[in-house]
């Protein structure tokens, strides 16, 4: 019996970078001399979200079990200037020629392409800054420290899609991983029942001073394309690949015949994507020691002999396997590399620094909202003048009150920020 198929090609996981943490309010103090002077610390940083890219690993069954991916928050500042501790950060190893997309979008955030290769997903949060920070010449004992940046949980989509130059593709049971096992060191396992294979086995061919990789797809079945038996999970590793080498059990000595499961594989092939269909074909004839062989052989070269490269073979023994490698290897030197996935390579969830803002007017008052609304009124504390300052100077600095000016704000015009609402002065 077969074993049950836990290989894991597709996943999705939530993912956080960490808050920052809240900056310090506080004075000095020694005995006798109350509150000598602000000493609070800032805040620490948030832990970012990394993916890590990792030859020794096969396909994503692990994120079925642990699929949440949190980074640590800053640590709060401390007193006497001491800064907050950063929160620890987050590495996801994933396989190489895993493709990271985000959910909510479907963009493609990152490739994992290589080995080894690092790709900074989500940034921790700021640490906000202490009361100290804000001391100026007329503000000597600010009563106010910053808030740390607060950020957002975000679900991305892993999809593994094998790295190879050559697919091997075929029907089930017709000797794909027995011919692995046969041209590398794969050990895939081998049996006499269809759906052996459950998973891409991956092999690394030497032909002389010559090599390139293939992987033993499982096989595909009519219907493939359309989501039938194990097929389907199975056809988006093909895409990666730069060749397709196709066997066919020639021996028809399970009734079928080679020329229509030629037909039909190729038919899911151009079902599933138009990329599959025009990729390179050679064609190995397997079985050929089986008796009744010869005659379905040259059936199948008067069909094919003139479009295809045509190889009989046995894989069990190896008889005929040096002529396709060499075929093999001649065709990928005429090819170009496999190609990554075109993808953002600048993406990084918003940075918390890139804080906007929309002004709209409800009736007669100025409304001011977006995350540059959000931060203030975590970091503004209204009972204090000097937090008040503050306020005010951030709306000059990041020019909501020359967008007001803008859309027509006159002196004595009602703004709404928040929970704060004042009269507008020029």
């Amino acid at each position: 019996m077969a074993e049950k198929n836990t290989f894991t090609d597709k996943v999705r996981i939530t993912i956080k970078s960490g808050d920052g943490g809240d900056g310090m309010n506080s004075f000095k103090s020694y005995k006798g001399k109350p509150a000598c002077g602000p000493d609070g610390g800032d805040g620490g940083k948030g832990g970012d979200v990394y993916i890590v890219a990792d030859r020794g690993l096969n396909d994503l069954l692990p994120f079925r079990y642990t699929s949440k991916y949190f980074a640590g928050n800053g640590e709060k500042g401390g007193t006497n200037l001491c800064y907050g501790k950063g929160g620890a950060d987050v590495i996801i190893k994933v396989p190489v020629g895993t493709v990271v997309r985000d959910y909510e979008t479907g963009t493609i955030i990152a490739d994992m392409f290589t080995d080894g290769e690092k790709k900074l997903i989500a940034e921790g949060g700021r640490g906000g800054k202490g009361n100290t920070r804000f001391t100026t010449a007329r503000r000597h004992a600010p009563n106010f420290a910053q808030k740390g940046e607060k950020t957002e949980p975000h679900v991305l989509v892993l999809e593994l899609k094998v790295i190879a130059d050559v697919g091997i593709i075929g029907f089930p049971n017709v000797g794909k991983s027995t011919l692995l096992s046969k041209i590398s060191a794969a050990k895939p396992k081998v049996a006499n029942y269809h759906f052996t294979t459950l998973s891409p086995n991956l092999g690394v061919v030497r032909v002389f001073d010559k090599s390139f990789v293939a992987a033993d797809i499982p096989g595909l079945i009519e219907g493939a394309a359309q989501g039938a038996g194990l097929g389907h999970d199975f056809l988006r590793h093909i895409e990666r690949t730069r060749l397709l080498l196709h066997v066919v059990d020639i021996s028809g000595c399970e009734g079928r015949d080679p020329v229509e499961d030629f037909k039909k594989i190729n038919a899911e092939l151009a079902g599933y994507s138009k990329k599959l269909a025009s990729l390179p074909q050679v064609i190995a004839l397997n079985k050929c020691d089986v008796y009744g062989a010869e005659e379905n052989i040259k059936v199948f070269k008067r069909k094919y002999g003139r479009k295809y490269k045509i190889f009989p073979i046995t894989a069990v023994t190896g008889e005929g396997l040096i002529p396709l490698l060499e075929e093999l290897v001649n065709q990928l030197e005429k090819l170009p590399p496999v190609a990554r996935e075109e993808a953002d390579e600048n993406f990084t969830y918003r940075k918390p620094s890139d804080l906007g803002f929309e002004i709209y007017k409800d009736g007669d008052v100025y409304v001011v909202e977006g995350e540059l609304v959000d931060m203030l009124c975590r970091n503004v504390v209204l009972s204090d003048p000097d937090s008040m300052a503050y306020f005010q100077k951030i709306l000059r600095d990041k020019g909501v009150i020359a967008k007001l000016r803008e859309m027509g704000a006159k002196e004595g015009d009602t703004v709404s920020i928040g929970e704060v609402e004042f009269d507008f002065v020029e």
